[in-house]
């Protein structure tokens, strides 16, 4: 869409900027009530980047929502494809949701692109089914993809990389963050019959993925499956932070944070062990404190 679009989906009357207010409080309140490590990262940044990262966040949390809680499958495809519209709407300089009007600044300011915000709509699509099987590692990758990198490239265009390194960071990161999170996630997403290891490596160490998530868990070649996914996200890890140690310290320092405690939840899920998959791993909030304070000082 052209700067002229989106300027339009601004507008000037008071009753747009009553509802600009009121989905920029939705927003704040959104994400001071995560409990997450990115509400202390994304506060390192400069106030117009953080509410341009606090509005995408709220954008995410809402189409997560949709995916996560209890319903029909078609109900919630209907609430995701109603922000499939409301995304194509805002680009053509509409704001047809409450949260479209605290977007529609960040959209045009750092030149957010509509795919990427699709792709994030066809992730939690995947998560919507009513059992998630995840038949081999290219699967794996699309869903990281639209899960994670996605949001990666949205960030990056915020935090001022240019287009190359941000979407190189944006893939090693977001693949490193999501791999973790199914690793650290195993036994919450089999109760809910979601298994995000791939078919295909589950089958080599002889695994039957189509049976009941929580059984597949329970079978002795387990370990070996994730393994292989560890290894994958250390990849990830080791390419995300060659990448970041070649910008400019402050425009990374929240992918610098997010990197730090999704790293120290991995190096405890393998110290842990994979036999142990359903003994849980956290990083303690104050301790994600003092990484967002170490490296703002830094």
């Amino acid at each position: 869409m052209t700067a002229a679009g989106i300027d339009a989906a601004r507008g000037t009357g008071d009753g747009v900027a009553a509802a600009d207010g009121a989905a920029w409080a939705d927003v704040e309140a959104a994400v001071r009530g995560s409990g997450t490590s990115f509400y202390w990262a994304m506060r390192l940044l400069p106030a117009d980047k953080r509410r341009a990262m606090f509005a995408v966040y709220a954008f995410c949390r809402e189409v997560d929502d949709i995916a996560d809680e209890p319903g029909e499958v078609e109900e919630k495809k209907r609430g995701l494809e109603a922000w499939r519209q409301a995304i194509d709407a805002l680009y053509r300089g509409a704001r047809t949701l409450p949260l479209t009007h605290a977007l529609a600044e960040p959209v045009r300011t750092y030149g957010l692109q509509q795919a990427d915000f699709h792709a994030v709509i066809d992730g939690m699509e995947m998560d919507a089914a009513l059992r998630v099987r995840i038949a081999d590692r290219d699967e794996l990758r699309l869903y990281c993809d639209r899960v994670a990198c996605a949001v990666g490239r949205l960030s990056t265009r915020i935090f001022g990389l240019d287009a190359e390194t941000g979407k190189s960071l944006a893939h090693s990161l977001g693949q490193a963050l999501q791999l973790t999170n199914i690793l650290r996630d195993l036994a919450e997403d089999a109760e809910r019959d979601r298994l995000y290891l791939p078919a295909d490596l589950l089958a080599n160490a002889g695994i039957d993925g189509t049976d009941d998530a929580v059984f597949v868990l329970r079978q002795r070649g387990l370990a070996e499956v994730c393994e292989s996914v560890a290894e994958t996200a250390a990849l990830r890890f080791t390419e995300a932070r060659q990448i970041i140690a070649g910008c400019d310290r402050r425009q990374v320092r929240p992918a610098a944070v997010m990197m730090e405690v999704y790293q120290r939840t991995y190096r405890r899920l393998v110290a842990r062990g994979w036999q142990r998959w359903a003994e849980p791993v956290s990083v303690p909030a104050a301790e994600k404190l003092w990484i967002a304070v170490r490296h703002g000082l830094l």
